[in-house]
């Protein structure tokens, strides 16, 4: 402890602390300023001041509309940032903010991995990871859908049916956004015409409906690969991890009751 010449005594100085702590620190109390405005930059950086600000839920993803703020949790996970759907929820007085025009920036079009967390018996039972085909109107139509950026999102949507059970032509079927029991999912973008691929592979993301068709927001994942060279047409993504999740819920004994307990992206940062 020092004594300055008048008398008061300074804070003691710790001389185990190593200059890269100290400066860690620094960064720390930095961010906790309220004035400091995270970037996108900052999340791509990810210095540990950061990667503990999103680890403890502080970092969101904000949107401002005429109806007030709807906001987006950020998350990390195995190393891979995770936007989950813009909602109408209470913002964490000490969370920093991020504009929803500077995250969403970085999706398209090279946003080509989002995810369908889902759940049955009142827990969550694994995470579906699908890697869509960029560039084609019904992926960016499904990451529309994942990230609620135009207020309708397939959080909380049930599973609707099986069909072919237990046959090469098993599939389940999901999506429906509106109305929630197989008659709605109405098509987010004008024009869903482009070039798709065709696919016999179990795994396979497709369209439900006709191209356009007052259902062509739902969405078919194959459990089962075709037989005898049959391919399904409109396919623009496929299940690179949680197929094993999609059978499971397949199986299950009512599939109206497995849900999208959360959805979202990968942030290609």
């Amino acid at each position: 402890m020092m004594t300055t010449e008048t008398g008061a005594t300074a804070d003691p100085v710790h001389l185990g602390d190593s200059a890269s702590s100290i400066m860690d620190k620094v960064q720390e109390i930095t961010l906790e300023i309220p004035q400091k405005q995270l970037t996108v930059e900052d999340l791509r950086r990810m210095r540990e001041p950061v990667k503990r600000l999103v680890e403890a839920g502080r970092v969101l993803a904000v949107q401002e509309d005429q109806d007030g703020r709807r906001s987006a949790r950020i998350t990390l996970q195995d190393g891979e940032l995770y936007l989950h759907p813009f909602l109408r929820q209470p913002t964490p007085a000490d969370a920093h903010a991020l504009q929803e025009s500077e995250v969403v920036g970085v999706l398209e079009p090279s946003c080509t991995l989002a995810f369908l967390d889902l759940g049955w018996g009142g827990s969550t039972r694994g995470r579906v990871t699908i890697r869509l085909t960029p560039d084609t109107p019904l992926a960016r139509q499904f990451v529309l859908l994942c990230t609620g950026q135009r207020g309708h999102t397939y959080r909380n949507t049930k599973l609707l049916w099986v069909l072919g059970k237990g046959k090469p032509d098993e599939y389940m079927v999901g999506g429906d956004y509106e109305s929630n029991d197989g008659k709605g999912g109405a098509p987010l973008l004008p024009d869903l015409q482009g070039q798709y691929r065709r696919s016999g592979r179990a795994g396979a993301v497709l369209c439900c409906d006709d191209l356009g068709g007052p259902r062509s927001a739902q969405f078919i994942i194959t459990t089962r690969d075709l037989q005898d060279g049959r391919q399904w047409s409109h396919v623009f993504g496929d299940v690179v991890s949680g197929l094993d999740v999609v059978r499971a819920a397949v199986n299950h004994s009512d599939i109206t009751e497995v849900t999208v307990v959360d959805c979202g992206v990968v942030l290609p940062l």
